[in-house]
């Protein structure tokens, strides 16, 4: 049996080795989902998979109806757009047998750049979800969870939470350059702010810090190396603690999270842990760059809970 895209963005099926579904953000990348979902799924059908879309009215909805897939027993789940759209599949799939493949279409792309993954070219990520689907040859990844919400790649709190926060308010402009925008916002009014941090029920430490960020993968923002490394199957965390530097500190240290190097700066620590609690006053958390709420938060590094399709 054939399969086609309609002009709605249905996909019908394919064959019967399987029936696998799509995960489609349609706006991710300023659209780059809607049209990555073509060569994607027909990069699948040419694997012999029988392919359906999930698009939803909205997240909660989609969400849903990523759920009642995977409690249908679809083959697997496959998100094609940003780390918006893997963590939103992430709480369809995670504590489950049901694989996920990844898409990467977005701006950030940091959970399909961690797996090492394509970028960009939705027909080879389909091609290597196909093959890794029926060899199979599955990974898996260890990731963090908060109350009910997992996360893949950083749990943000500090300096970049605020600009997440900010970036969220604007309307203007579009896309980094807004958030480029609210950082310059935030680093003129930011201060350090004191936390505490207790790691694995133990520890306790009191500091004077500028940010702190939970790495179960390396990076966020769209490459940014902020817990350089962090490994995704070792079953612990790596946790980056920025210290109480100067705006003027700030500035020559944050370009170095590109190459990862910052960590040998002395105001940056790192530590691990498989479970942290951060307490601070008047911040957002942010995991895979979506908001999870106001601290204090409990993570906890969660051994191989998913098993995605990659090498």
């Amino acid at each position: 049996m054939t399969s086609e895209i309609s002009d709605t963005g249905e996909i019908g099926e394919s064959s019967d080795i399987g029936e696998i579904t799509l995960f489609v953000n349609p706006t991710a990348g300023r659209g780059r989902g809607a049209h990555a979902a073509r060569p994607a799924a027909s990069a699948l059908r040419a694997a012999g998979f029988s392919v359906r879309t999930v698009l939803g009215r909205d997240a909660p909805d989609a969400l849903a109806r990523a759920r009642a897939a995977v409690a249908a027993g679809t083959g697997a789940l496959v998100a094609v757009g940003g780390d918006g759209m893997a963590h939103l599949a992430l709480q369809a799939v995670a504590g489950t047998p049901t694989p996920l493949g990844l898409v990467a279409a977005g701006t950030g792309n940091d959970l399909a750049r961690a797996l090492g993954l394509p970028l960009r070219d939705p027909a080879a990520a389909g091609r290597l979800i196909a093959a890794r689907l029926k060899a199979p040859r599955l990974r898996e990844i260890d990731l963090g969870r908060v109350g009910d919400r997992w996360f893949a790649t950083v749990l943000a709190t500090g300096f970049d939470s605020r600009v997440n926060d900010r970036g969220n308010r604007m309307r203007w402009p579009a896309g980094r350059l807004k958030y480029d925008l609210a950082m310059l916002a935030e680093l003129a009014a930011f201060r350090p702010l004191p936390y505490r941090i207790t790691l694995d029920g133990g520890a306790v430490r009191e500091i004077e810090a500028t940010l702190v960020a939970v790495g179960n993968g390396s990076s966020y923002g769209g490459g940014m190396r902020i817990c350089p490394g962090a490994d995704l199957g070792d079953g612990l965390f790596d946790i980056t603690v920025v210290g109480d530097c100067s705006r003027r500190t700030l500035v020559r240290v944050f370009p170095k999270v590109y190459r990862g190097t910052h960590v040998g700066h002395p105001k940056v620590s790192v530590v691990r842990a498989a479970t942290v609690e951060i307490v601070a006053r008047g911040l957002t958390g942010y995991a895979d760059g979506e908001p999870l709420g106001p601290l204090p938060l409990t993570a906890r590094c969660v051994p191989a809970a998913v098993r995605v399709a990659a090498p």
